[in-house]
Protein backbone atom coordinates (compact mmCIF):
# COMPACT_ATOMS: atom_id res chain seq x y z
CA UNK A 1 0.00 0.00 0.00
CA UNK A 2 1.58 3.21 -1.23
CA UNK A 3 1.98 5.81 1.79
CA UNK A 4 0.32 9.00 1.55
CA UNK A 5 2.52 12.43 0.57
CA UNK A 6 3.39 15.02 3.08
CA UNK A 7 0.91 17.26 1.20
CA UNK A 8 -2.10 14.53 1.57
CA UNK A 9 -1.54 14.17 5.44
CA UNK A 10 -1.50 17.79 5.57
CA UNK A 11 -3.47 19.46 3.32
CA UNK A 12 -6.46 16.82 3.64
CA UNK A 13 -9.11 19.25 3.96
CA UNK A 14 -12.48 18.98 4.69
CA UNK A 15 -15.41 21.21 5.33
CA UNK A 16 -19.16 21.78 6.42
CA UNK A 17 -21.18 24.78 7.56
CA UNK A 18 -21.43 25.72 11.28
CA UNK A 19 -24.45 27.79 9.11
CA UNK A 20 -25.26 28.90 5.48
CA UNK A 21 -22.07 31.35 5.69
CA UNK A 22 -19.92 29.96 8.21
CA UNK A 23 -17.74 27.06 6.97
CA UNK A 24 -14.91 25.19 9.70
CA UNK A 25 -11.98 23.34 7.71
CA UNK A 26 -10.96 20.52 9.31
CA UNK A 27 -7.23 18.95 8.48
CA UNK A 28 -4.68 16.80 10.41
CA UNK A 29 -7.28 13.78 10.88
CA UNK A 30 -9.31 15.73 12.94
CA UNK A 31 -7.54 17.85 15.23
CA UNK A 32 -7.38 20.98 13.83
CA UNK A 33 -9.80 23.94 12.56
CA UNK A 34 -9.91 26.22 10.18
CA UNK A 35 -12.77 29.08 9.24
CA UNK A 36 -14.10 30.64 6.66
CA UNK A 37 -16.68 33.53 7.15
CA UNK A 38 -18.60 34.65 4.13
CA UNK A 39 -20.22 38.14 4.11
CA UNK A 40 -22.42 39.75 1.13
CA UNK A 41 -18.94 41.04 -1.05
CA UNK A 42 -16.05 39.35 0.73
CA UNK A 43 -15.14 36.35 3.09
CA UNK A 44 -12.61 36.25 5.84
CA UNK A 45 -10.34 33.20 5.89
CA UNK A 46 -9.38 32.91 9.70
CA UNK A 47 -5.83 30.64 9.49
CA UNK A 48 -3.72 29.20 6.67
CA UNK A 49 -2.27 25.85 7.97
CA UNK A 50 1.42 24.54 7.46
CA UNK A 51 1.89 25.68 4.19
CA UNK A 52 0.97 23.08 2.01
CA UNK A 53 0.55 24.95 -1.00
CA UNK A 54 -3.12 23.66 -0.93
CA UNK A 55 -5.24 25.42 0.88
CA UNK A 56 -6.51 28.55 -1.39
CA UNK A 57 -7.28 26.25 -4.36
CA UNK A 58 -10.08 24.27 -1.72
CA UNK A 59 -10.67 28.16 0.26
CA UNK A 60 -11.72 29.17 -3.84
CA UNK A 61 -14.26 26.13 -4.05
CA UNK A 62 -16.07 26.98 -1.07
CA UNK A 63 -16.57 30.74 -1.98
CA UNK A 64 -16.47 33.54 -4.96
CA UNK A 65 -15.78 36.06 -2.97
CA UNK A 66 -12.99 38.13 -2.22
CA UNK A 67 -10.69 36.28 0.84
CA UNK A 68 -9.34 38.51 3.16
CA UNK A 69 -6.64 36.56 5.26
CA UNK A 70 -6.08 36.76 8.90
CA UNK A 71 -4.37 34.97 11.41
CA UNK A 72 -5.45 34.15 15.04
CA UNK A 73 -1.76 33.61 15.90
CA UNK A 74 1.58 33.46 14.40
CA UNK A 75 2.49 29.52 15.02
CA UNK A 76 3.15 27.15 11.82
CA UNK A 77 0.38 25.27 11.78
CA UNK A 78 -1.89 28.44 11.69
CA UNK A 79 0.30 30.64 9.86
CA UNK A 80 2.46 28.55 7.94
CA UNK A 81 0.11 28.94 4.81
CA UNK A 82 0.11 32.46 4.49
CA UNK A 83 2.55 32.87 1.36
CA UNK A 84 -0.75 31.38 -0.43
CA UNK A 85 -2.00 34.83 -0.23
CA UNK A 86 -0.97 37.99 -1.45
CA UNK A 87 -1.93 40.14 2.24
CA UNK A 88 -2.59 38.58 5.99
CA UNK A 89 -3.72 40.55 8.60
CA UNK A 90 -1.87 39.74 11.66
CA UNK A 91 -1.31 40.39 15.21
CA UNK A 92 2.05 42.84 15.99
CA UNK A 93 2.89 40.23 17.92
CA UNK A 94 3.49 38.16 14.79
CA UNK A 95 7.08 39.45 14.67
CA UNK A 96 8.01 37.81 18.79
CA UNK A 97 6.41 34.34 17.33
CA UNK A 98 7.92 34.51 14.42
CA UNK A 99 11.22 32.30 14.67
CA UNK A 100 8.48 29.32 15.10
CA UNK A 101 7.85 29.14 11.78
CA UNK A 102 11.01 30.21 9.94
CA UNK A 103 13.15 27.26 9.13
CA UNK A 104 9.74 25.03 9.99
CA UNK A 105 9.17 22.01 7.85
CA UNK A 106 8.26 19.69 6.53
CA UNK A 107 7.37 22.41 3.76
CA UNK A 108 9.62 25.00 2.16
CA UNK A 109 7.79 27.89 2.26
CA UNK A 110 9.72 29.92 -0.15
CA UNK A 111 8.22 27.76 -2.90
CA UNK A 112 4.91 29.52 -1.96
CA UNK A 113 3.20 31.66 -4.54
CA UNK A 114 3.41 34.85 -1.99
CA UNK A 115 6.71 33.84 0.21
CA UNK A 116 7.07 38.15 0.62
CA UNK A 117 3.77 38.23 1.42
CA UNK A 118 2.60 41.79 2.95
CA UNK A 119 1.35 41.60 6.75
CA UNK A 120 -1.43 44.58 7.99
CA UNK A 121 -1.37 44.65 11.99
CA UNK A 122 -4.50 44.20 13.66
CA UNK A 123 -4.94 46.02 17.10
CA UNK A 124 -7.56 46.22 19.43
CA UNK A 125 -11.03 47.51 18.11
CA UNK A 126 -9.88 47.10 14.49
CA UNK A 127 -12.69 45.39 12.50
CA UNK A 128 -13.22 43.47 9.35
CA UNK A 129 -16.31 44.42 7.16
CA UNK A 130 -17.22 42.05 4.89
CA UNK A 131 -20.67 43.47 4.12
CA UNK A 132 -23.50 42.70 5.79
CA UNK A 133 -20.95 41.25 8.41
CA UNK A 134 -18.45 42.37 10.55
CA UNK A 135 -16.00 41.02 12.60
CA UNK A 136 -14.17 42.70 15.50
CA UNK A 137 -10.79 42.12 16.44
CA UNK A 138 -10.11 41.83 20.11
CA UNK A 139 -6.25 41.37 21.20
CA UNK A 140 -5.40 38.58 23.80
CA UNK A 141 -2.65 39.28 26.53
CA UNK A 142 0.46 36.70 25.77
CA UNK A 143 -0.24 33.22 27.20
CA UNK A 144 -0.48 30.51 24.37
CA UNK A 145 1.91 32.33 22.58
CA UNK A 146 2.80 36.10 22.09
CA UNK A 147 0.77 37.22 18.85
CA UNK A 148 -2.62 35.56 19.94
CA UNK A 149 -6.33 37.83 18.40
CA UNK A 150 -9.71 36.89 19.21
CA UNK A 151 -11.69 37.57 16.41
CA UNK A 152 -15.98 38.64 17.64
CA UNK A 153 -18.82 38.01 14.99
CA UNK A 154 -21.82 39.79 17.05
CA UNK A 155 -24.08 39.08 14.39
CA UNK A 156 -23.57 35.19 13.72
CA UNK A 157 -22.76 35.08 17.76
CA UNK A 158 -19.61 33.56 17.10
CA UNK A 159 -16.55 33.49 19.41
CA UNK A 160 -12.87 32.59 17.48
CA UNK A 161 -10.38 31.92 20.40
CA UNK A 162 -7.51 30.30 17.95
CA UNK A 163 -5.49 28.59 20.50
CA UNK A 164 -5.91 30.82 23.98
CA UNK A 165 -8.86 27.98 24.52
CA UNK A 166 -10.18 25.00 23.44
CA UNK A 167 -11.98 22.04 25.04
CA UNK A 168 -9.65 19.62 26.98
CA UNK A 169 -5.79 21.70 27.16
CA UNK A 170 -4.43 24.44 26.32
CA UNK A 171 -0.60 24.82 25.44
CA UNK A 172 1.16 27.27 28.25
CA UNK A 173 4.88 26.22 27.05
CA UNK A 174 7.63 28.76 25.68
CA UNK A 175 7.08 27.73 22.15
CA UNK A 176 7.74 30.97 19.71
CA UNK A 177 11.78 29.69 19.45
CA UNK A 178 12.51 32.65 20.25
CA UNK A 179 15.30 32.95 22.70
CA UNK A 180 14.88 37.13 22.76
CA UNK A 181 11.17 36.64 24.06
CA UNK A 182 11.00 36.23 27.50
CA UNK A 183 8.68 33.86 29.54
CA UNK A 184 7.47 34.46 32.98
CA UNK A 185 5.26 31.72 33.96
CA UNK A 186 3.21 33.44 36.68
CA UNK A 187 2.79 36.36 33.63
CA UNK A 188 1.46 33.88 31.64
CA UNK A 189 -0.97 32.26 33.92
CA UNK A 190 -2.42 35.28 35.13
CA UNK A 191 -2.28 36.60 31.03
CA UNK A 192 -4.60 33.40 30.69
CA UNK A 193 -6.32 34.05 33.68
CA UNK A 194 -7.29 37.55 32.57
CA UNK A 195 -8.06 36.57 28.52
CA UNK A 196 -10.70 33.89 30.26
CA UNK A 197 -12.37 36.32 31.97
CA UNK A 198 -12.69 38.65 29.25
CA UNK A 199 -14.19 35.94 27.06
CA UNK A 200 -16.52 34.94 29.58
CA UNK A 201 -17.72 38.55 30.35
CA UNK A 202 -18.54 38.79 26.59
CA UNK A 203 -20.56 35.58 26.82
CA UNK A 204 -23.39 37.36 26.15
CA UNK A 205 -22.41 38.25 22.93
CA UNK A 206 -22.22 35.05 21.38
CA UNK A 207 -23.69 31.36 21.53
CA UNK A 208 -20.95 29.90 19.79
CA UNK A 209 -17.36 29.59 20.93
CA UNK A 210 -15.01 28.03 18.46
CA UNK A 211 -11.44 27.16 19.05
CA UNK A 212 -8.89 25.56 16.52
CA UNK A 213 -8.56 22.66 17.97
CA UNK A 214 -10.04 19.85 19.63
CA UNK A 215 -13.41 20.35 18.97
CA UNK A 216 -15.97 22.75 16.83
CA UNK A 217 -18.07 24.33 19.00
CA UNK A 218 -16.98 23.86 23.12
CA UNK A 219 -19.04 24.42 25.79
CA UNK A 220 -19.02 27.82 27.55
CA UNK A 221 -18.19 25.73 30.94
CA UNK A 222 -14.84 24.88 29.66
CA UNK A 223 -14.40 28.94 30.68
CA UNK A 224 -15.39 28.99 33.77
CA UNK A 225 -13.41 25.96 34.40
CA UNK A 226 -9.89 27.44 33.05
CA UNK A 227 -10.87 30.24 35.00
CA UNK A 228 -10.96 27.93 38.27
CA UNK A 229 -7.60 25.90 37.03
CA UNK A 230 -5.42 28.89 37.19
CA UNK A 231 -7.15 29.47 40.45
CA UNK A 232 -6.13 26.16 41.81
CA UNK A 233 -2.83 25.78 40.26
CA UNK A 234 -2.02 28.28 43.28
CA UNK A 235 -3.96 27.45 45.76
CA UNK A 236 -2.23 24.05 45.68
CA UNK A 237 -4.25 21.65 44.56
CA UNK A 238 -4.82 21.10 40.73
CA UNK A 239 -3.74 17.42 39.89
CA UNK A 240 -0.32 17.24 38.03
CA UNK A 241 0.14 14.52 35.83
CA UNK A 242 3.52 13.54 34.52
CA UNK A 243 2.14 11.21 31.63
CA UNK A 244 0.89 13.89 28.98
CA UNK A 245 -1.45 11.07 27.05
CA UNK A 246 -0.88 13.36 23.85
CA UNK A 247 -0.02 12.07 21.09
CA UNK A 248 1.36 14.76 19.02
CA UNK A 249 2.53 16.80 22.10
CA UNK A 250 4.37 13.64 23.40
CA UNK A 251 6.60 14.10 20.17
CA UNK A 252 7.67 17.62 20.96
CA UNK A 253 11.27 18.12 22.03
CA UNK A 254 9.92 19.78 25.46
CA UNK A 255 7.54 16.91 26.11
CA UNK A 256 10.27 15.57 28.80
CA UNK A 257 9.83 19.08 30.92
CA UNK A 258 6.26 18.91 30.72
CA UNK A 259 3.23 17.90 32.83
CA UNK A 260 -0.35 18.16 32.47
CA UNK A 261 -1.95 19.89 35.36
CA UNK A 262 -5.92 19.59 35.45
CA UNK A 263 -8.71 20.91 37.39
CA UNK A 264 -12.49 19.55 36.38
CA UNK A 265 -12.68 19.42 32.74
CA UNK A 266 -9.83 22.16 32.09
CA UNK A 267 -6.29 21.41 31.70
CA UNK A 268 -2.87 22.83 30.61
CA UNK A 269 0.50 21.84 29.35
CA UNK A 270 2.92 23.74 30.72
CA UNK A 271 6.86 23.11 31.82
CA UNK A 272 6.54 21.19 35.38
CA UNK A 273 10.06 23.20 36.54
CA UNK A 274 8.30 26.46 36.26
CA UNK A 275 4.61 25.43 37.35
CA UNK A 276 6.22 24.45 40.74
CA UNK A 277 7.81 27.71 41.14
CA UNK A 278 4.23 28.70 41.73
CA UNK A 279 2.18 26.26 42.19
CA UNK A 280 0.56 26.77 45.80
CA UNK A 281 1.66 30.22 46.24
CA UNK A 282 -1.67 32.26 46.64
Amino acid sequence: MQQPSLEEIFGSYMAWKLDDTTWCINFMNGTQNLYLLEGEEKALLLDTGYGTGTLREFVERLTNKEIIVANTHFHPDHSAGNGEFEKVLVSKGAEIDAPSINGFGPFDLNKLPYADYEKVYLSEGDKIELGGRTIEVLEALPAHCNSSLFFLDRGHRMFFTGDELEAAQVLLYDNSNNQNAPYDVKERLNNFYKNNKRIQELSGEYDYLLPNHNGVVIAKSYVQDFIELVEHIYYGDAVIEDKLNHKFIEMDPKAPELCRVRYKNASIFIKKMLLMEVYGNR
